[in-house]
């Protein structure tokens, strides 16, 4: 199956990146690459503890992905 031109299966990735790509329309690229870097902190200080890596992981990797889409 294919939502558009995304193939099924990347369709959540190809949602999480237009959904980053809305925030970055709403705030402006500076902002969104400083939120993208606040959520990689944020992520990392909740890596401390073994329970907090399950919502710091994803939250890294969202912020990764926002400054990236906020740079480029």
């Amino acid at each position: 199956m294919r939502y558009g031109n995304t193939p099924f299966l990347l369709w959540p990735f190809a949602a999480i990146w237009n959904f980053i790509g809305l925030i970055l329309r709403l705030t402006g690229r500076l902002v969104a690459a400083i939120l993208g870097l606040v959520l990689i902190i944020a992520g990392a200080a909740l890596c401390i503890t073994i329970i907090g890596t399950v919502i710091g992981i994803p939250l890294i990797a969202f912020g990764f992905a926002m400054m990236i889409r906020g740079f480029f």
